[in-house]
């Protein structure tokens, strides 16, 4: 299972850094000192070999994972699943259901965590739209027409070449292609679904202002560092030319 594996493989890559981070100069020669052994605390497990604390550090870095990123698992039941499936046990649910599950609840989980965003992100929406000058279309995504061109729509097969640039609600600018000094060239369909609809609206020399609610955009993911999950984006658009596709 991808997720469980992502874990493992991040465990290994934080045990290796830590192990690197944690290495100790060469000692010099000098007066011996006496070692302190620091006692293991009640009903901590014996490690007795490499592979023992290895085990155990493993164990420790996968459970601060998951504490942190996964909220209200049950640890019971995780653990008795994990000890049945080392044991050879046959899961309760089959690998479709499994992946259907993780992924579901990874979903709420990630919405949770941003919901203050989205929560913000929907009472702007919802105000936007009543406005002067701003159209709301059947996806969610609300425009305003800054100029109307006169040549031809892109299609969904298309290419665009426009300016834009781009910021969140508090007007935190995190792209910007005037700045590059050159527009950018993209399929019509290789963009988030609020570009994708919201060029096919634009005729050739128009320019727009478009809202993209988070579902149209980067999801409850976001594009981290600049882009929070559930955010709302603001996108200035000025379509310069089109390219016909097949």
């Amino acid at each position: 299972m991808k997720y469980l594996l992502t874990i493992g493989l991040l465990a290994t890559g934080s045990l290796s850094l830590l192990a690197q981070s944690k290495a100790k100069p060469k000692p010099k020669p000098a007066t011996a000192k006496k070692t302190v052994v620091t006692a293991a605390p009640a009903g901590a497990p014996a490690l007795k070999t490499l592979a023992d604390s290895a085990s155990y550090a493993i164990g420790v870095n996968i459970a601060q994972s998951m504490k942190k990123d996964l909220g209200d698992i049950n640890t019971n039941i995780m653990m008795g699943a994990m000890k049945a499936t080392f044991e050879g046990k046959k899961p309760v649910l089959d690998d479709d259901v499994l992946m259907n599950v993780i992924m579901t609840y990874s979903e709420k989980a990630k919405e949770a965590q941003a919901q203050t965003t989205v929560d913000a992100g929907r009472a702007f929406l919802t105000k936007n739209k009543t406005q002067q000058g701003v159209t709301t279309t059947a996806s969610g995504l609300q425009y305003i027409v800054l100029k109307e061109g006169t040549g031809e729509k892109p299609g969904a097969n298309d290419t665009a070449i426009c300016h834009y640039r781009g910021s969140l609600l508090d007007s935190t600018e995190f792209d910007n292609s005037y700045d590059r000094g050159e527009p950018l060239t993209i399929p019509v369909s290789g963009v988030i679904k609020g570009w994708t609809e919201g060029l096919q609206l634009m005729s050739k020399g128009s320019k727009y202002k478009f809202f993209i609610p988070y579902e149209l955009g980067y999801g409850l993911r976001g594009a981290p560092p600049t882009i929070p999950g559930g955010s709302v984006l603001v996108f200035e658009v000025e379509l310069m030319d089109v390219k016909k596709g097949n």
